[in-house]
């Protein structure tokens, strides 16, 4: 037996190389709407809680110190944490199914999906009741375009 037929080679898709049809990603859309809005609203407190440190930092330096209430900033820091930790795991748990999030601050998912032997994205933004729009790869959402029958007909790859 010569070495090459000994080792077995198989392709296993990850998620990162799943595809969807636009009916499964519309599926999975009451999910990743719920997981996406635990991302944003934890990205909002960390940013919040991020302003008040630069704030406090800023009236410290001022006034050459002050008396800080150091029981409860630490327990705003553990709150930060908390959400920080929730918004990436929310996040991760959208990149494990296969979706892509492009923009946090508008809440913008792509989903990639193969038409015609080539990759395009279907694009969905929070707020929109469902995905009616795709674009190429490197067009990014100013390139999106409503979707057409070739979209429609579009099966799944793997």
């Amino acid at each position: 037996m010569r070495l090459r037929e000994s080792i077995k080679i198989s392709f296993i898709p990850t998620m990162a190389d799943r595809t969807f049809t636009l009916e499964e990603a519309q599926a999975l859309l009451p999910v990743l709407e719920s997981l996406l809005r635990t991302a944003i609203d934890g990205k909002q407190l960390v940013e919040s809680a991020d302003q008040e440190f630069q704030e406090l930092a800023h009236r410290v330096f001022l006034r050459g110190g002050i008396l800080v209430n150091i029981v409860s900033m630490a327990r705003r820091k553990a709150e930060r944490e908390k959400a920080s930790q929730r918004a990436k795991d929310a996040i991760a748990e959208i990149d494990a199914t296969g979706v892509q999030v492009k923009d946090l601050d508008i809440g913008l998912l792509d989903f990639p999906c193969q038409v015609e032997g080539q990759i395009v994205l279907l694009c969905w933004k929070l707020g929109e009741k469902r995905i009616t729009y795709w674009h190429g790869v490197s067009e990014g959402f100013a390139g999106r375009k409503p979707i057409d029958e070739r979209i429609l007909k579009a099966k799944r790859s793997n």
